[in-house]
């Protein structure tokens, strides 16, 4: 008896437990569109922001690269201007002739057009505008590293849904040999032939898998929150993901050396740095170097003076010009402007150097962990393949009375360890594959 409110107790949490796994299973029940890997990365290359800021950047130095910005246009102005005055007059010249008026009127009117082109700086906008040409190049570079990160993002967090759902097929999968546990025994004890402390313990660890299984769905369900992030779509955008991950990937060591110097976005980057710093270096060397301006225009001058010798003045015309400017001094400011520049230069060559080796380390590192996560798997599927014939092979001596729940319990466990083991691996295989990808722009 004094058992018997405990006994209550546990059938209500118990039947509160298979209600939320109803629940739940009755939501993933509903069928939902699949979003291939494939269909995941063409939202994300369509949709993410930081591909469109990218794009945005890479259009901002394509708009930058112009004959005018780089100073190898003219200059063409419009000009004009007017005047009006009355003032009284009253003056006296030197051959004794007397103006006086009360009211004197001046207007004044002024029109023109103007040209300004340069015509040698010491060459110095032909290097400007090469190195316009290599800031547009490194904008469209920076666009494919974004998108090259998007796609790594998009890969990751798809396949970490993929195995949250593995995880619960593998929750599953335990439940079901717990029911039968539960059932064998139970069997057993109306029969007097087994114990109830065996019995309420199978029903003990059958209602903590199903908290595991409602437990997993909200792992599962966050993880689709993570992916539809990334893809800018609504948190709760349903659909379903691809049942299994493929590791069929065979990673080619040669290959990978060979294009990682050519094709590494990082290493791409950092060569364009150095070709920007060196052309930057020589644009300051050309000021140097003299100038030479060319001006032309055209002018209209009207002056009309009601209270003068000269009533009105009137002149129109072409005009040319040039200057030359030679630098001679200027307090140093060249000088500190290229040895800046030379020490921009070394430091960009220093960077690509460092980034040639962090890459070159990144890529033996992703191979070390392909090649481990590769044995791992393999040796786990057999670890796999022997726990589920050991639960098999329990559960039937359990069901013939030769065997205890503890051993079914053990063997259980193990199954579901390596199971859990085995997804593990699988994914990181495939973050190693991606990663080896993403370092020879292969994605």
């Amino acid at each position: 008896m004094l058992l018997h409110p405990f006994n209550t107790m546990f059938h209500n949490f118990r039947k509160f437990v298979c209600m939320l796994s109803l629940c739940s299973w009755a939501v993933n029940a509903i069928p939902q569109p699949l979003l291939t890997p494939e269909d995941a990365v063409n939202l994300a290359l369509k949709n993410s922001f930081g591909i469109l800021v990218a794009r945005n950047n890479a259009d901002i130095a394509r708009i930058n690269n112009t004959l005018g910005a780089a100073g190898m246009t003219p200059n063409i102005t419009a000009n004009g201007s007017g005047g009006f005055s009355q003032s009284n007059v009253d003056l006296e010249t030197s051959t004794q002739n007397k103006i006086q008026s009360s009211h004197g009127q001046t207007t004044s009117k002024s029109a023109g057009l103007a040209l300004s082109w340069v015509l040698f700086d010491g060459g110095k906008m032909f290097i400007t505008k090469s190195k316009l040409n290599e800031l547009e190049a490194l904008g469209e570079i920076r666009v494919k590293d974004t998108i090259q990160q998007t796609v790594y993002n998009v890969m990751a967090a798809y396949y970490n849904v993929v195995s949250q759902k593995q995880q619960l097929a593998s929750i599953n999968e335990a439940i079901m040999y717990n029911k039968e546990q539960v059932k064998i025994l139970q069997t057993g004890f109306d029969a007097g032939l087994a114990a109830k402390s065996s019995l309420l313990q199978a029903k003990i660890d059958l209602n903590v898998y199903q908290e595991n299984a409602i437990n997993q769905q909200y792992a599962i369900q966050s993880a689709k929150r993570v992916l539809n992030q990334i893809l800018v779509r609504n948190p709760d955008e349903p659909y379903d993901v691809v049942d299994s991950i493929s590791t069929n990937y065979t990673p080619n060591r040669d290959e990978l050396f060979g294009k990682l110097y050519s094709d590494n976005i990082s290493i791409m980057a950092a060569q364009k740095q150095i070709d920007i710093a060196r052309l930057a270096l020589r644009e300051f060397k050309a000021t140097r170097l003299p100038r030479i301006n060319f001006t032309a225009g055209y002018n209209l001058s009207m002056v009309d003076n009601t209270a003068s010798n000269i009533l009105y003045n009137h002149a129109y015309g072409p005009a040319l010009g040039a200057t030359v400017s030679i630098p001679i001094y200027q307090t140093g400011t060249i000088h500190r402007q290229v040895a800046t520049a030379k020490l921009l230069l070394n430091s960009a060559g220093y960077n690509f150097e460092s980034i040639k080796l962090r890459v070159s380390t990144q890529v033996h590192n992703a191979l070390t962990q392909f090649e481990n996560q590769r044995q791992l798997l393999n040796i786990e599927k057999e670890n796999e393949a022997l726990a589920k014939e050991n639960i098999d092979i329990a559960i039937e001596r359990l069901r013939l009375g030769q065997s205890t729940s503890l051993e079914v319990r053990q063997a259980q466990e193990s199954y579901v360890n390596s199971h859990t083991r085995r997804i593990n691996f699988e994914y990181n295989l495939k973050i190693a594959e991606t990663r080896l990808k993403q370092l020879v722009a292969g994605l």
